[in-house]
């Protein structure tokens, strides 16, 4: 029995190097970023009272009761917002359109949003995609992807990918070539859109002008030095994922199969193991105090080491996604104003090389 039991150790060790073989990428946490000295304004402390009632909307609930209480919670941060924005909703695909007043709807961005891939919507996150319409001056396309657990993780990413193909052609008022087209998304979302632009890349699609990601979850195997070091400082996602700081990382990466069906390796749910070369421009947005800033500086690191146009910009001391409370918060705001420049200065690339 004692041999049987070694023998089965070793086979499982065995198919664990296999199944979840990875390169080491810690070389890449040693690049230094700046970070802006600023710290986070006094209308923070509000910002952080909304994510306490957020950890507390599923409070005593257990299993399917608490992501039900979640989602519902996360839906109604758009409830008191004022937007000006047209909201129309679509079913093929799914999502809804955001278009400020004057839009070009020839222009266009596909929204991803965050949620961790269970929760989240396009109802969820309109403070974004409202902002994202006027200073883009833009139609905005929410895709509604399917959520897991009641779908699996690659139903999310092909809906993503069928709302990418349908808006190179298709504006929110018919069929109309896009003159120019972003992708953005945030947290989970983040990662959707970045596993995006490597996918339109090999499928020989019109590939985006530009990318932006608000603190994006580049790689779900959970090696990165802030997924541990930053739980303390994290707010939103230390609460949620910080006991899994006292998971062996080989049961996390069997867990994470289990559930996407996918393997933590796999470019498709971690779009920093995939290749990063010819990638269109890239906004990343991080907070310095985020477990998911080592991610966004790996990511950043190499994909500049592959010769793609990837900045990360680090804010100081902000929630996860901080831009979402938006205009409450004036570093939102100032995100925003820094997406405005990076559009401009892409667009401005783009009419040179048609000019030349």
């Amino acid at each position: 029995m004692f041999w049987l039991i070694i023998i089965i150790l070793f086979l499982l060790v065995a198919l664990t190097l296999i199944l979840f073989h990875r390169e080491d990428l810690s070389h890449l946490d040693h690049e230094d970023y700046t970070v802006r000295e600023a710290g986070p304004s006094a209308e923070n402390r509000h910002v952080l009272e909304l994510i306490k009632d957020m950890g507390n909307a599923g409070k005593g609930l257990r299993g399917k009761a608490r992501l039900q209480a979640m989602r519902k919670y996360m839906d109604s941060m758009s409830d008191s917002l004022e937007l000006q924005s047209q909201i129309l909703p679509s079913e093929n695909p799914n999502g809804e359109w955001v278009i400020a007043p004057g839009a070009d709807p020839r222009r266009r961005i596909l929204y991803i949003h965050g949620g961790a891939w269970a929760a989240g919507s396009p109802r969820s996150h309109r403070s974004i995609t409202d902002r994202l319409s006027h200073i883009a001056n833009a139609a905005v396309f929410a895709v509604d992807y399917r959520l897991m657990p009641e779908h699996r993780f690659m139903d999310g990413v092909r809906d993503c990918r069928k709302a990418y193909t349908w808006l190179i052609e298709n504006g929110p008022d018919g069929p109309a070539e896009a003159t120019f087209m972003l992708v953005a998304g945030d947290s989970a979302g983040g990662s959707h859109t970045l596993g995006l632009l490597a996918w339109i890349r090999e499928s020989g699609l019109r590939q985006a002008d530009g990318a932006v990601a608000f603190s994006p979850s580049t790689d779900l195997t959970m090696t990165a030095p802030s997924n541990r070091n930053n739980i303390a400082t994290d707010p939103m996602l230390g609460p949620m994922f910080g006991g899994l700081s006292k998971v062996p990382r080989p049961v996390i990466w069997w867990a994470t199969l289990a559930a996407f069906r996918v393997s933590p390796t796999s470019p498709v749910a971690s779009p920093l193991r995939g290749s990063l070369a010819n990638l269109p421009p890239t906004l990343i947005q991080v907070s310095d105090s985020e477990m998911l800033v080592d991610n966004a500086r790996r990511y950043a690191a190499k994909a500049k080491a592959e010769g793609s146009p990837v900045r990360l910009h680090t804010w100081r001391g902000m929630v996860h996604v901080w831009q979402i409370f938006s205009p409450l918060l004036p570093e939102a705001e100032e995100a925003f104003a820094d997406i405005e420049s990076f559009i401009r200065e892409i667009e401005s690339r783009k009419n040179d090389s048609e000019v030349a």
